[in-house]
């Protein structure tokens, strides 16, 4: 196993953002070990420092989650498509009742839900809900909520 010493700072960094690009790192913690799988002992210390040095932005992915990202790979992601990209993973079933659009997801993902639809700042939702597999968007009146589900249903697929 390499150590901290036998590893230089470039390839040691460089592994780091391999690390973080190809898969969802969101601790210190996590990214140590998947360093030491890697074959690479290095301190929390050491990890800090490399994390500060890359510019590694913290963000969340689809479901919320922590992770860290290189900084060239943060952009503004289009509200329309983070939206269509959350839909087409976790969606299963829109309907309208009234004027309330009730998305179904995948368990845990109506979070992740409710956060694309506030971000996308539809003018036909006034505010969403979310449970765990759950969510409503509602709508100013039922016209709008039969609008919103038909839009909503085609990003689901």
């Amino acid at each position: 196993m390499r150590s901290e010493q036998g590893l230089g700072k470039n390839e040691r960094q460089k592994l780091i953002t391999s690390i973080v690009s190809r898969r969802r790192v969101g601790t210190q913690h996590e990214l140590m070990d998947a360093l030491v799988r890697a074959g690479c002992r290095v301190t929390q210390a050491t990890i800090s420092r490399d994390i500060r040095e890359l510019g590694l932005d913290k963000t969340h992915d689809v479901l919320g989650r922590p992770r860290y990202v290189a900084p060239q790979a943060v952009r503004s992601s289009n509200p329309r498509d983070a939206l269509a990209n959350v839909l087409s993973q976790f969606g299963r079933r829109v309907d309208a009742a009234q004027n309330i659009v009730v998305v179904q997801s995948e368990l845990g993902s109506a979070p992740a839900v409710a956060r694309a639809l506030d971000r996308l700042e539809h003018p036909r939702i006034v505010g969403t809900i979310a449970g765990d597999d759950t969510c409503v968007a509602i709508a100013r009146n039922s016209r709008d909520a039969a609008a919103l589900a038909r839009e909503l249903a085609d990003l689901v697929g």
